[in-house]
């Protein structure tokens, strides 16, 4: 496991601050003693919680060629036949993940392909796990294509907390399985649309692991 790059100056940052007001607490209130450590013992976890939410967890996708694998850590709230209307125009399967403020936030690409499709839409802020967030908030679709021919759109969707979705490719670029394509902070929610035939492998209430879990596999 390492830290991303991306955590580097608001760790840096949110360790600053923290030791500014610790330290003007101990200077201003040195007899309270109580208040003191519990303000640090909050500090502390504060801090913790910012280093593990950009942990990188080093991990071996499935080499299956007929498999989509999870992009993102959390739990699945959604697996449901919808009509995607920005890319496919067509009836998918929908299967949507919910990133909690405590899950690796990370994503990865789902299998083996090119990037064909990236667009950003500004939008709310709707909390990730609300049905209407995959239309209404704020969010960043990649639709990733394989030389057969398969796509799968992911959809990158800000939740409450979110307030920034960052993407690393562009159309054209390489997508390798396991390999990174983007973060969202701070709880947030991704939603694949995989082709209609596809055998779903999970279920709703589930735990996915990213990189590890298999969502689907195509027909």
């Amino acid at each position: 496991m390492h830290i991303h790059r991306e955590g580097y100056k608001i760790i840096l940052i949110s360790f600053l601050i923290v030791a500014v007001l610790n330290l003007a607490l101990s200077v201003f209130l040195p007899d309270q003693t109580t208040l003191l450590y519990g303000f640090l013992l909050i500090s502390a976890a504060f801090l913790f919680w910012a280093v593990s939410f950009f942990r990188v967890p080093h991990r071996k996708p499935p080499q299956m060629d007929h498999a989509i694998v999870a992009s993102a850590d959390g739990t699945v709230v959604a697996v449901e036949e919808v009509v995607e209307n920005e890319y496919f125009g067509d009836k998918r399967i929908q299967v949507s993940v919910f990133m909690s403020p405590f899950n690796v936030h990370i994503n990865w690409f789902p299998f083996n392909g090119t990037v064909a499709y990236v667009k950003y839409h500004p939008g709310e802020f709707l909390i990730a796990n609300h049905p209407k967030s995959s239309t209404l908030n704020e969010r960043n679709t990649i639709v990733v294509r394989d030389p057969k021919g398969r796509e799968v759109l992911v959809r990158q969707i800000a939740g409450m907390l979110a307030r920034r979705i960052i993407c690393f490719v562009k159309p054209g670029d390489k997508a390798e399985l396991g390999g990174e394509f983007g973060l969202i902070r701070f709880g947030s929610r991704v939603d694949f649309l995989i082709p209609a035939d596809a055998k779903v492998n999970v279920k709703i209430g589930e735990k996915v692991r990213a990189n590890r879990t298999i969502i689907a596999y195509f027909a």
